[in-house]
């Protein structure tokens, strides 16, 4: 209800302002001017995403102090606390970086909003940007329409700054003769209470724009031009970092639980910081005054004097906060508890993870493993088998000769709460994210695993079409049809089994050529099998009517097999080193698995047999 209050209020206040003053109007287009130039900063930088960006933030979140510093320095380069917060809870969401390193960047994002203060104050105000604004813009022009994605970011970024530069200008320009119109001294509160009304201002423009940076530079263009008190000032100022939250909070709406005990952090630490610096602003009012002296700033020089009153209480905050970081995680994690796992529900495809092809390509990898995880324990409850006993058997054979005991339960309603539902969720997901702009490179990727979804839900359907008759044949010993269904069990746990130990072994020692011998052999076995079938009827050990039904059975399990290694391939193989691109050009395809059968000997299912 407030939200949709909230934009015919603006548009009220707006009209009413053009209609009093026509330097109002070149101050409201300075704003728009200065946050279109966010928006386009903002887009720049995500065309750099998939790279220096996303790699700077895995490695600098090993401890808190380098996530700090990673949130400074990030922020100040971006100069955007929001866009910083909004990758950090992508990253944060998909798994990337932990509670922990998120809240160091959250530290480090509000030291580094500083930057803007001081590049306003010293810069902006004391210098004819406008002059500088244009050419930028008009360089910027050319390079956003290049094919190149990082020379397009670099333009987005250019013309991002150009429109900043603008932006400041036009408003610095609208006050200066604003104040010959219209004083808004006049409106001027002392004491505790202009503390708390222009805190509360500060708070609720910021909600408005979305960008704390957006509303310093209003009110340091304000305090130059003498249209608010420096006492005010700095109420406005902290009230902006109370307002930079609801970024962050919006942000995390569509966010896993990680992501909202982020926001709620940042929310926690903003008015913490706010709070210690209007009951200590007498005091850091007076550190405001010597560190200015001692750095040559005028007594009279107001915005620079903003500037580091801003860069004081955001500092003092991380310090305040950072020996109380561990409780602050362990209260968060108690505010917002991990909610009882689902394993029907996508555990990492939420909107939060849209925004970067990294968080993108991260949280279908793992969502996809989820799903294999799922399917892993149908199909071997599908074969009356338990996935603790398999994994850890010495001896396959023995496992399966001894499971003759059905696991009870309900493959079809398995299937459609842990399988078909995850399934759609990641094709819906490929589809959300293809429809964006995102990396050709990166939705290569994204639907090949895609793919691998396919073929691991294929892999238990197949073993569906099969439990029937396994489970009938092999509750209890009934000669050479036991025998075969065991087989068929024995193979597909082999299978399981090795693609365990591709999971668990380190990425430069797994081998495409080990998953082709695999492939190889699965075709060697079913023509084994085939032919043994053809030999048991002739042989009169085996009835037509059996045979032809553990002939469809075999070709499902098979098929699963099939399906189980090209999952297996196409999920864990790395061809990024020059020998795993050796080992690509060597691969088998399909086809030529056929021609290989013949020459395949040893290890076939007769020489397995129980």
């Amino acid at each position: 209800m407030l939200k949709k209050l909230l934009l015919p209020v603006i548009l009220l206040v707006l009209a009413l302002g053009f209609w009093a003053s026509g330097d109002f109007q070149e101050i409201a287009a300075g704003v728009a001017i200065f946050l279109f130039g966010m928006l386009m900063l903002e887009d720049g930088f995500r065309l750099f995403s998939g790279g220096f960006l996303e790699t700077m933030l895995e490695k600098a979140t090993g401890s808190v102090t380098r996530s700090i510093g990673f949130g400074i320095v990030s922020t100040t380069i971006m100069q955007s606390s929001s866009l910083v917060s909004v990758i950090t809870i992508s990253f944060l969401s998909a798994g990337l970086i932990s509670l922990l390193a998120g809240v160091g960047i959250i530290f480090g994002a509000n030291i580094g909003t500083t930057t803007g203060a001081w590049l306003v104050a010293g810069f902006g105000l004391k210098v004819k940007i406008s002059a500088y604004a244009l050419p930028m813009l008009a360089i910027a022009i050319v390079l956003v329409f290049q094919k190149n994605k990082y020379v397009r970011g670099g333009g987005f970024v250019l013309a991002g700054l150009g429109f900043l530069f603008l932006g400041i200008h036009h408003m610095k320009e609208g006050f200066e003769a604003f104040k010959d119109q219209f004083d808004l001294t006049r409106f001027a509160l002392t004491g505790l209470l202009g503390l708390l009304v222009y805190t509360l201002i500060g708070t609720a423009a910021t909600v408005v724009m979305q960008s704390s940076h957006a509303t310093m530079t209003l009110i340091i263009t304000a305090l130059a031009a003498g249209q608010i008190s420096y006492e005010n000032a700095l109420a406005l100022a902290i009230g902006a970092n109370i307002g930079t939250t609801i970024t962050a909070i919006i942000g995390s709406l569509t966010a896993n639980f990680q992501g909202k005990r982020l926001a709620l952090a940042h929310l926690i630490f903003n008015v913490t910081t706010a709070g210690v610096a209007l009951i200590f602003i007498g005091p850091i009012r007076m550190s405001v005054d010597f560190i200015s002296a001692g750095v040559g700033i005028p007594d009279n020089d107001f915005t620079l004097k903003l500037a580091v009153f801003h860069t004081i209480f955001n500092t003092l905050g991380v310090v305040i906060m950072l020996p109380l970081l561990t409780r602050l995680i362990a209260f968060l994690e108690r505010a917002i508890t991990q909610p009882e796992e689902d394993l029907s529900e996508p555990r990492y495809l939420s909107a939060a993870v849209d925004e970067f092809p990294q968080t993108i390509e991260v949280a279908m990898r793992r969502e996809v493993k989820h799903l294999y995880d799922n399917a892993v324990e149908l199909i071997v409850h599908g074969l009356n088998l338990h996935r603790q006993d398999v994994f850890a058997s010495r001896n396959l054979v023995e496992t399966v000769s001894a499971s003759r005991q059905p696991v009870e339960f309900d493959i079809d309603e398995r299937y459609e709460a842990r399988i078909k539902t995850l399934y759609s969720a990641i094709v819906e997901f490929a589809t959300r994210v293809g429809s964006k702009n995102t990396p050709v490179d990166a939705m290569d990727n994204i639907y090949s695993l895609r793919d691998v979804a396919g073929r691991i839900v294929r892999s238990v359907k197949s073993v569906k079409h099969l439990r029937r008759n396994a489970t009938r044949y092999t509750q209890s010993q009934q000669g050479v049809i036991t025998e075969l269904y065991d087989q068929l069990r024995i193979e597909i746990a082999r299978i399981l089994v090795e693609i365990r130990k591709l999971e668990l072994a380190d990425p430069e020692d797994r081998s495409s050529l080990w998953l082709d011998q695999e492939r190889i052999q699965v075709a060697s076995d079913a023509q084994d099998t085939n032919n043994r079938i053809e030999a048991l009827i002739r042989n009169r050990e085996l009835d037509a009517t059996t045979a032809t039904s553990f002939l469809n059975d075999s070709n499902y399990a098979y098929s699963a097999m099939r399906d189980l290694l090209g999952a297996a391939r196409a999920y864990y193989i790395e061809t990024e080193d020059a020998m795993a691109e050796v080992e690509r050009i060597l691969a088998l395809e399909d086809e030529e698995l056929t021609d290989m059968v013949p020459e395949v000997i040893g290890d076939s299912p007769k020489d397995r047999a129980p």
